[in-house]
């Protein structure tokens, strides 16, 4: 049954009392997410995670925990918490399971944001309380069978239809969408011109295949979308956004989401590896008092407080509106690839046991492989960042 008999020993650590940087406000919505995931996340995630299936009963709980678009106002039944409340609460989700918390990075840096950003007033007024109380679940649909890293290329499109407009095409890798009765699409117009729309469940034409056989985020739900000539009413259309600009502005919400989950499974990884540590016996003393194993707990420990440091500050300069493209990419890659070393090096301290359910390691491990590539790859924003200090483009 892995770790459901198991209570959740989780311990965070903050070698740098970050925790000090932080307001009342920001470390209530941590602590509040905290005791959620060791209560209703912990005890079940294993098990849904080697049965490859998605925990629906927790999408009610994590509407009442705020998890669903945390940043959009309260006027549109969102929490309205500042950017520093989001990432941690974005660090406790992914500390319980990367999967879910993609479920909510999704619903709202890849859903709410881009219908309150780009949407009209009626748009925004009918689908956004909803999916901030998770009677709606979104999804967000860009990445295409054959055009992932160069959406540009996307081939999927619509064409007028006086009313309405008739939708073609079919994107891939989407979370949420087996279930998803809302999905945001991108798609180019008669005139090649990006722009999203809303595609409801239930329209002739749409379905949402969904992808089985992975090997990560088992515990997450990933789909395709088909659009076999769907009517999507005119109504439906986003009216602010156009281009590239309008979809990779809600990739940059996601990935500074993901730039703080990340540290939440490296945390999970460290605290794991650091209390086997104590308790194994070999050689007639605990495998922490061997220099090898505190080397590893050691670089384990630093990484995660440079992450920490990194979000922080990022936190800092996108509540005032500062953060860069180039600097979330930056975070994002950096702490991604940061958590899968931890995830490693972790599995390798607790030995045969760290290939186990009975831990949380291997899980956070092939999760991770997937988060180091979605919402840009692992190499995309090492050029993102080569571009941004050269000037030149080598992609």
């Amino acid at each position: 049954m892995g770790q459901s008999n198991k209570q959740d020993l989780f311990e965070a650590p903050d070698y740098y009392l970050v925790d000090e940087l932080l307001n009342e406000e920001q470390r209530l919505v941590r602590e509040s997410t905290r005791r959620w995931v060791k209560k209703e996340l912990s005890p079940i995630i294993e098990d849904y995670a080697q049965k490859a299936e998605f925990p629906t009963g927790l999408l009610k709980g994590l509407a009442e925990i705020g998890a669903f678009g945390p940043t959009t106002p309260p006027e549109y039944g969102g929490g309205g918490l500042d950017q520093i409340a989001y990432g941690l609460m974005m660090q406790e989700l992914e500390r319980g399971d990367s999967g879910i918390r993609s479920t909510a990075s999704v619903q709202g840096s890849l859903v709410m944001y881009p219908i309150f950003r780009f949407g009209s007033e009626e748009q925004k007024r009918k689908f956004l309380p909803r999916l901030a109380s998770g009677e709606l679940i979104g999804c967000f649909g860009l990445t295409e069978p054959d055009h992932g890293s160069d959406p540009a290329s996307m081939t999927t499109r619509f064409t007028d239809g006086g009313d309405h407009v008739v939708l073609s095409g079919a994107k891939m890798w989407i979370s949420n969408a087996p279930f998803a009765d809302i999905a945001v699409v991108w798609a180019k117009n008669e005139e090649g011109t990006i722009k999203g729309l809303i595609v409801e469940r239930g329209m002739e034409g749409f379905t949402t295949p969904e992808t089985h056989h992975k090997w990560s985020l088992r515990a997450s739900a990933t789909g395709e979308l088909v659009f076999d000539r769907v009517k999507v009413p005119v109504e439906n259309i986003l009216p602010q956004a156009e281009g590239l600009k309008g979809p990779l502005s809600c990739l940059n919400q996601a990935r500074y989401g993901i730039a703080w989950g990340a540290i939440g499974a490296a945390m999970d990884c460290y605290d794991t590896a650091l209390r086997y540590a104590r308790q194994r016996t070999q050689f007639g003393k605990p495998i922490a008092s061997f220099q090898l194993q505190q080397k590893k707990l050691a670089e384990m420990i630093t990484e995660i407080t440079k992450a920490q440091l990194l979000t922080w500050r990022l936190g800092v300069l996108k509540n005032e509106n500062r953060a860069t493209p180039a600097q979330i990419s930056m975070a994002k890659r950096n702490n991604v690839e940061m958590a899968l070393r931890i995830a490693r090096e972790s599995r390798q301290l607790l030995g045969a046991m760290g290939i186990t359910g009975e831990y949380p390691i291997m899980r956070h491990m092939m999760n991770l492989e997937s988060v180091i590539t979605y919402e840009g790859t692992h190499d995309i924003h090492l050029l993102i960042t080569g571009q941004d200090i050269t000037g030149i483009s080598a992609f």
